[in-house]
């Protein structure tokens, strides 16, 4: 659905000392957060505007930017500018383990891409405590915030959860699936980089360019009792989805 927004704009103060640029983001910025721009709903491209508002392009285009900035809009290719309705944001502390992350109004899905029981790499084994020729599950699963695609997930799994089927990683998140069973994640170690995406990875979060970076997340969980039950590693679209972190002095 493409939303039309020139009302929004009528009475600008075009003589002023407030920039154009942010009366419009602010405008913008107002709609979406007073739901009158939904999450997922495409913005009339710029060069619309530009004909119907009088208003020049540098300016348009500031103001949007102002805005995927912020998370509020994100521009893809093929799909133009979407109003994604502000930043998944994931708090990194010892509480917050699950894969749940603190959306607010944000309506999380999930799509499996991939579901297997396989003998992994030895690297993979070792890292989960587990002797060679071990079968363990394997999958890859694509996030979506409000429709948006934002983090390409991939786990491989402590035969103990060799048994979880497609349908529950669709429907639930992994570690409340881990707590249901009985195991319940307790340390995490991971690393946070930048990297530039894969083919895929640019293909599934429908970047402009495969070139672009992605935020990278390697994990290892340990549970209760002190075995790694989880390896895995996260590819999120950096402009829809940020990190928050609380430190703690010991």
């Amino acid at each position: 659905m493409t939303a039309s927004i020139q009302h929004l704009f009528l009475n600008l103060d075009r003589a002023g000392p407030i920039p154009l640029y942010y009366q419009i983001a602010k405008r913008l910025r107002e709609a979406i957060g007073s739901g009158e721009l939904a999450a997922g709903t495409r913005i009339e491209n710029e060069q619309t505007l530009v004909e119907q508002l009088g208003i020049s392009r540098p300016t348009i285009r500031r103001a949007f930017q102002d805005l995927v900035d912020e998370g509020l809009l994100v521009r893809q290719r093929g799909i133009g500018t979407q109003v994604v309705g502000g930043q998944p944001l994931r708090e990194i502390n010892i509480s917050s383990l699950s894969d749940d992350l603190q959306l607010g109004e944000h309506d999380l899905s999930t799509r499996v891409l991939l579901h297997e029981q396989i003998v992994p790499a030895r690297e993979i084994l070792d890292k989960l405590g587990l002797p060679p020729e071990t079968t363990v599950l394997h999958s890859r699963r694509l996030r979506f915030s409000n429709g948006v695609p934002f983090a390409v997930f991939e786990d491989f799994l402590h035969p103990d959860f060799l048994s979880m089927t497609q349908d529950q990683l669709e429907m639930h998140d992994l570690y409340k699936i881990m707590r249901s069973r009985g195991t319940i994640p307790k340390v995490t170690r991971q690393s946070v980089t930048a990297r530039t995406a894969t083919k895929e990875e640019a293909k599934l979060l429908r970047m402009a360019k495969s070139t672009q970076p992605v935020l990278s997340v390697i994990r290892t969980v340990f549970d209760q009792s002190g075995r790694s039950v989880d390896i895995g590693w996260n590819a999120y679209h950096p402009d829809i989805y940020s990190l928050n972190m609380t430190l703690v002095e010991k």
